[in-house]
């Protein structure tokens, strides 16, 4: 029996790559009585949630357009347990700091702020691995230094320090995620929120080899996105965690280079599995993590295998109604200056 059975549920960023999987897991296996999305849809979809219809009829799921600055307190209205993981992503922060800082920083204390005076039972706060900046030891747990290289980085770890004053100066019942790089269906390829695994495959199946920033020996703690979710959904039924700072990922290394050759290999990539380009601006060096605090208060562990989460991913691309070439057309290689 799980702690959210009956519970009314709120996740903002929900039409988003992981909110979209958190809201698949929460219908699916958890007796929530009701989950309702928040989404501006500036880099979410709705057609993230199209395979949840049945939930929509059954009024188990709600979607509502809307912004967290300006939306959240009608948003709240009943709600007992919030997942908040709407935000802008690193590459816009490099093109759009202040947008990015509203969006992330503002909004955080925004939804944090109504979701005390609608006095909810739980906060899941979900912020991200780049509030460390590069590895300065590893594997790197929560007292890691904070030292982000990007505005995202910096609002992120704004909008934790917002969640975590919640909880001690108003004994509102926060827990904050830092999940390391999550990846997965439904995962974005496309303008300033394409990542490397979708953009790299993209290429591939065009028959065009990885992009690499730099000498690609930077590398990444990359976690499955059914992980990253069932991970949040740990935290929340989790009354130990509450008022904690933990991490969520797979505590296994993988270099840009080796990502690119696996992915050529997945695909059937004839020829080189990478182009070098220059380093891009902001670039973490090195990300892995280390979860013991998480899997001892929670159980939770990674459990997707990564070799074959990228197999799954590149059997997801392969089934979009859409063809690679037009896939390709939407991807912009230097996604982290103005359109």
């Amino acid at each position: 029996m799980s702690n959210l059975d009956g519970r009314r549920v709120l996740v903002t960023g929900g039409a988003g790559f992981i909110g979209s999987q958190l809201v698949t897991t929460l219908l699916d296996t958890t007796g929530a009585a009701h989950v309702r999305v928040l989404d501006s849809l500036a880099t979410g979809t709705l057609e993230n949630l199209a395979h949840l219809h049945v939930h929509v009829e059954d009024d188990r799921l709600q979607v509502r357009v809307g912004d967290v600055v300006s939306d959240a307190d009608e948003a709240l209205e009943d709600v007992d347990v919030v997942f908040h993981l709407a935000c802008l992503g690193v590459r816009h922060s490099l093109h759009d700091p202040m947008g990015n800082h509203r969006a992330n920083a503002e909004g955080s204390l925004v939804l944090l702020q109504s979701a005390l005076h609608r006095d909810v039972d739980r906060f899941v706060h979900v912020s991200s691995s780049e509030v460390y900046g590069t590895a300065q030891y590893a594997p790197m747990d929560e007292l890691h230094p904070t030292h982000p290289e990007t505005v995202y980085g910096g609002g992120k770890l704004a909008g934790e320090a917002y969640a975590r004053a919640h909880w001690r100066t108003y004994g509102m019942p926060v827990v904050v995620a830092r999940p390391f790089n999550t990846y997965g269906p439904r995962s974005h390829f496309e303008g300033d929120s394409g990542e490397v695994i979708p953009r790299s495959i993209v290429r591939a199946l065009c028959g065009l080899p990885a992009l690499v920033f730099g000498d690609g020996e930077q590398s990444r703690d990359f976690t499955h996105v059914r992980d990253t979710a069932a991970g949040l959904v740990a935290l929340a039924e989790c009354d130990a965690a509450v008022g904690e700072t933990l991490n969520l990922g797979s505590g296994s290394e993988v270099s840009i280079n080796d990502l690119a050759t696996l992915v050529a290999r997945v695909v059937g990539l004839e020829g080189p599995a990478a182009t070098h380009l220059d380093a891009r601006p902001g670039d973490v060096r090195r990300l892995i993590v280390d979860d013991s605090r998480m899997r001892s208060l929670t159980g939770w562990r990674a459990s997707v295998d990564f070799a074959e989460g990228v197999e799954e991913l590149v059997a997801w691309f392969r089934t979009r109604p859409q063809s690679p070439e037009e896939m390709l057309a939407r991807i912009e290689d230097r996604n982290w200056v103005p359109a």
